[in-house]
């Protein structure tokens, strides 16, 4: 998988995680992405700034700053996904 690829769904599971936090299943969801960031494309240091439009997420990879941008709409989809689905939400 790469980076942006990697970033985009941990992000967007990140996003359920912080709203659904007795959610098991996002929590270790956002775990195994994070793994995936850090492990195998050695990505330290993450941030995440909320814009009002974008989700702009920062952190070091070979010992550089960089960063990534992510349109609000697209990465919030999956929670209202989860919140618009009742059996998800008993």
């Amino acid at each position: 998988m790469n980076l942006q690829d990697a970033m985009y769904n941990w992000l967007s599971i990140k996003v359920v995680a912080d709203e659904r936090k007795t959610d098991q299943a996002a929590q270790d969801t956002s775990s195994f992405f994070e793994e995936i960031l850090t492990e195998d494309h050695g990505v330290t240091n993450i941030a995440i700034e909320v814009t009002p439009d974008y989700y702009v997420v920062t952190y070091r990879q070979n010992d550089q700053e960089e960063s990534k941008k992510f349109p609000i709409e697209l990465i919030d989809a999956l929670l209202l996904s989860i919140q618009n689905e009742p059996k998800y939400n008993q």
